[in-house]
């Protein structure tokens, strides 16, 4: 296996800046839809999006099986935005959403308004010298957190960020900035 295989869910989304900024960390990337194009991959990202349509085919195409076994094997994993959504324990309002259950966490969606309402901030994320441009994009934000949960970034007193061991969830896309340091910090997850 080559280290630092990123697969990226590469369903519908934003997905080809994920695979962009991976790249950019020296990392190589996969785009995954399949269970099977998991094969070799030692890291995941599961981009933004519409979660109602990725779910869906997710289980079409076997992908959302494969992707728990994996992660109950201790892959790591990280959901941005739509990606949190999917890898959050509970969706508030929205008991029939589909979840993979990767995250101890209640998730709020669109918890900043719609898509015209979508705006650009800095937020402090531990572990980060320095504030990073955070890009919300009808954005969710975590509501409850399960005991082995820690918050790692707030904006103005929500939970933007969370960790969970490998397991990393942000609200915000650091995919559309030129910043990479979130993405080499996922890199250095233990599998």
């Amino acid at each position: 296996m080559i280290k630092n295989l990123v697969g990226v869910v590469a369903i519908q989304g934003d997905y080809d800046k994920h695979i962009i900024a991976v790249r950019e960390c020296g990392a190589e990337a996969r785009e995954i839809r399949t269970a099977e194009d998991l094969d070799g991959v030692d890291r995941v990202i599961i981009p933004g999006g519409e979660s109602t349509t990725v779910s869906m085919l997710m289980r079409r195409f076997g992908l959302a099986g494969a992707l728990t076994a994996r992660v109950q094997a201790g892959m790591p994993i990280w959901g941005t935005c739509m990606g949190m959504i999917l890898m959050a324990r509970e969706v508030e309002s929205r008991p029939e959403q589909f979840s993979l259950r990767f995250l101890d966490i209640t998730v709020r969606r669109n918890a900043f308004g719609a898509q015209v309402n979508s705006f650009e901030d800095e937020v402090t994320v531990s572990g980060l010298d320095q504030p990073s441009l955070a890009v919300f994009i009808r954005a969710p934000v975590v509501t409850q957190l399960g005991p082995e949960v820690q918050v790692i970034s707030e904006y103005k007193g929500q939970v933007v960020a969370v960790r969970e061991g490998n397991r990393l969830g942000t609200s915000f896309h650091p995919e559309l900035t030129s910043d990479r340091r979130l993405h080499h910090w996922f890199l250095s997850f233990a599998a």
